[in-house]
């Protein structure tokens, strides 16, 4: 008759669908609600009872801690797919409820150790340093900013959807970032799209502003311009059109080419807080195997982002061992670090390399680093730049992932269904 007094357990998953990595080190976690009526809810025993791939991710590899009717979570990946794991809360007087985790694993990756994994979103392509661990990342499918704890994996602490401020029909296609005091500057990619077709939402750099730091940051959105294609296609033109920017903006002309139109990297010229250099992905210079990336300085940025026609200074030529720039970051004591890339390379098929450099036009930069390419995604974004004078000096790079297949399956991270399995990753190397 006492066990009649028990009600049936219940139970519920903070998010139906979780994400981890063979080998991955602090792999994302979900909540767990449990409770049962007449019955104090720590005496309620969790449990993985049946797993539908044993071979990714079996029973004995779930671990459900704390106590009470909050508990966490935590899955170990043994190979890459997908499994549903059923969790069972067994209660006083013998009685049972179920629920689901549906999970996803993806693939061991060099460096395993240093890697963390951003989900909610798979294409990274731009990264800024919030202070205190955290990273405000852009996505290039979306106009969302999202804020993460990089010393985690795991979903952002906040979001900033900027659709209606930006008034923005489809994405901006946000590619570069750069920050001078509490003000961040984002630019669109200013190229057509993959059809060779173009639209408008690209040609945009804006600001937003930062309040507070660390987990506290927030952002408020500042201000828009959308002329800097025109205004950089108008120059190049002037100049004798030695880049080629108008034949790579016409209509048909796809952007990833070596003659193509693709702007990737954003930082600002040593000492400056109105000069940015806006680093190009396309066109080579000149465009072929071997060509050198090219970056031109924009000197009136601050007034750019609010929709004034821009200036432009001398433009520079790199030796980057024919890579083009994916992302270029300063720090305080003016040392740069440029991460280059094929213009082509949608994921790490191609050279990726670490190069530093002094922002000096003239100076050639130095190769620091060969980096890893057999993982999933391709290296996007530098959050800041170490001390490169510092022994064990060390910088963190975001991948964008929304190409790979991350599980095996064929799908395209960013066609995946549930956010949770939506994932790009960053990690550390040392650099000194």
């Amino acid at each position: 008759m006492q066990a009649a007094s028990y009600g049936t357990p219940t139970v519920e998953l903070s998010a139906s669908y979780l994400s981890g990595a063979v080998g991955g080190t602090g792999d994302p976690t979900v909540g767990l609600t449990v409770a049962q009526s007449g019955a104090d809810a720590s005496a309620l025993r969790v449990t993985a009872t049946r797993s539908s791939r044993s071979t990714v991710a079996g029973t004995a590899d779930v671990r459900v801690t704390g106590t009470g009717g909050s508990r966490t979570v935590a899955v170990t990946a043994h190979a890459r797919g997908y499994t549903d794991l059923t969790l069972t809360v067994t209660g006083l007087g013998g009685r049972t409820a179920t629920t689901t985790l549906h999970y996803a694993a993806s693939p061991a990756v060099q460096h395993g150790a240093d890697a963390r994994y951003l989900t909610g979103a798979s294409d990274a392509s731009a990264a800024v340093d919030a202070g205190g661990g955290y990273v405000l990342v852009a996505d290039d499918e979306d106009n969302t900013l999202r804020l993460y704890d990089g010393a985690v994996s795991g979903a952002p602490v906040r979001s900033w959807d900027l659709d209606d401020a930006l008034d923005a029909d489809k994405e901006v296609d946000i590619e570069g970032a750069a920050r001078v005091g509490n003000t961040v500057y984002w630019t669109g990619s200013l190229g057509n799209n993959k059809d060779g077709e173009y639209k408008a939402d690209r040609d945009t750099v804006f600001t937003t502003t930062v309040s507070g730091s660390g987990a506290a940051t927030q952002l408020a959105f500042g201000t828009a311009g959308h002329r800097l294609r025109e205004d950089l296609v108008a120059w190049d033109e002037a100049n004798g059109g030695r880049y080629g920017f108008a034949d790579a903006t016409a209509d048909g002309q796809t952007p990833k080419q070596a003659d193509g139109f693709n702007v990737e990297g954003l930082e600002f010229a040593p000492g400056s807080t109105t000069t940015a250099y806006v680093g190009f992905r396309a066109p080579l210079v000149p465009p072929q195997n071997g060509g050198k990336a090219l970056i031109v300085p924009v000197t009136n940025m601050d007034q750019v982002a609010r929709g004034t026609k821009a200036a432009f200074g001398t433009p520079v030529e790199l030796d980057l061992g024919g890579l083009s720039i994916r992302d270029l970051r300063r720090n305080a004591q003016g040392q740069y670090l440029i991460l280059a890339g094929s213009w082509a390379a949608e994921d790490n098929s191609a050279p990726y390399a670490l190069y530093s450099w002094d922002g000096v036009a003239g100076h050639q930069p130095v190769k620091v680093l060969d980096l890893p390419t057999a993982d999933a995604g391709g290296w996007e974004s530098v959050v800041s730049v170490p001390d490169l004078a510092a022994a064990g000096a060390r910088v963190q790079l975001v991948t964008d992932d929304g190409a790979a297949d991350l599980y095996g399956d064929g799908t395209e991270a960013k066609d995946l269904a549930h956010p949770e399995w939506q994932k790009s990753r960053s990690t550390w190397f040392t650099v000194g």
